[in-house]
């Protein structure tokens, strides 16, 4: 199949699980096209079955704001007619889903039928869906996409919960692609931020009010008072500040290092012990089955759809969103000698059935049915 896949190329999950969707995909011998403002992150260098179509923004004094959904609706068209196309796949409500039906209305003036699968990742439904005056467009995209898939249970009960939908809905899991840790460059790396008899806990997130990155500090300033540990903090946003902040009045700067935005997390992942995700919610916690892939047990709230991914008991804790007591009391359970490797395994084992090869079938027979 010809498959075009519309994304935001940056960081966030929806930008990386499209990406690596579409390397999934190419890899098998679809023939997959990129459509966004600029190469996604996660793509890398030249790859077999790849094609990337940069929507370019004009830039004509009219306008106060381009009209990048106008534009990018005109570029779907464009490879849409000029590529072959099959289907389109566009991750993201706004504006991905509404610049799809306005591509595909365009088309099928022209006799050129394509249907388009939206995929609702998260803040498009419980952030930006949740203002009202993006409600009646984000409600209009969701019941004109030919088929809606959320990567999450709770994600979709989110979405009929707050708006009028009559298309039905499929859950998706997210994935992770097979990483299996390499033992003599993760002794290396580590070697470099902790020493052997040292824990290291790691963050990776947007630094976003809604991942409570300070609440990492204050959970890892309590485990430290009990065990000698380290902290990596992978991303950058609005709270980094906070966070450099409290690491200062804490007197926590030497145990804390902040390494900014990282392309490739895996490497980092794999030389952590506990991954911390605090957050207030998630639709699913993309980073903590990334952790688990690699074998790092995750200590988490029980928000949203975070419980579907991390198994309480089993591939980590989960806590109460702001109960940093017992998050940090949860970390030192975890590391506790007799019941490390066992969270270990059953992190590995749970990350399991989110692997790629279990997940893109569900896409490709999606693709299938609708084609």
């Amino acid at each position: 199949m010809k498959i075009g896949i519309v994304l935001y190329p940056t960081f966030g999950g929806s930008g990386v699980v499209a990406t690596e969707l579409g390397k999934a995909l190419a890899n098998k011998g679809h023939e997959v096209h990129f459509i966004t403002y600029s190469q996604p992150v996660r793509l890398g260098s030249f790859l077999e079955n790849i094609y990337y179509h940069e929507v370019s923004i004009t830039d004509y004094p009219l306008f106060d704001f381009q009209p990048y959904e106008t534009q990018l609706a005109s570029k779907m068209v464009d490879v849409v007619k000029y590529e072959k196309l099959d289907i389109l796949h566009v991750h993201y409500a706004i504006p991905h889903a509404s610049a799809a039906f306005m591509a595909q209305q365009i088309l099928r003036a022209e006799g050129i039928q394509i249907p388009f699968v939206t995929t609702l990742h998260g803040t498009d439904i419980t952030l930006v869906g949740k203002d009202p005056s993006f409600e009646p467009v984000i409600t209009f995209c969701i019941n004109h996409s030919d088929a809606v898939t959320s990567v999450s249970e709770s994600l979709k009960q989110d979405t009929l919960a707050h708006f009028k939908v009559t298309t039905a809905i499929q859950v998706i899991p997210n994935f992770v692609p097979p990483t299996p840790p390499k033992a003599t460059e993760r002794g290396y790396i580590r070697s470099k931020y902790a020493t052997d008899d040292q824990a290291i806990l790691c963050h990776i997130s947007n630094f976003r009010p809604v991942k409570r990155t300070e609440d990492v500090i204050r959970i890892f300033a309590l485990v430290r008072a009990q065990k000698d540990c380290k902290l990596i903090l992978v991303g950058d946003g609005p709270d980094r500040y906070a966070c450099e902040r409290l690491c200062r009045e804490l007197h926590l700067c030497h145990d804390v290092i902040f390494l900014g935005k990282v392309r490739d997390t895996a490497h980092v992942l794999e030389i952590a012990d506990i991954f911390l995700l605090p957050s207030e919610t998630e639709s699913f916690g993309l980073a903590a089955l990334e952790a688990m892939s690699v074998g790092v047990p995750v200590v988490s709230t029980n928000t949203g759809g975070i419980p579907e991914v991390n198994h309480h008991g089993v591939s980590g804790l989960l806590a109460n969103v702001g109960h940093t007591e017992q998050m940090a009391n949860d970390v030192l359970e975890i590391l506790e000698p007799t019941n490390f490797i066992k969270y270990k395994e059953g992190a590995l084992e749970t990350a399991q059935k989110f692997s790629l090869e279990a997940i893109l079938p569900l896409y490709e027979e999606l693709y299938r049915n609708l084609v």
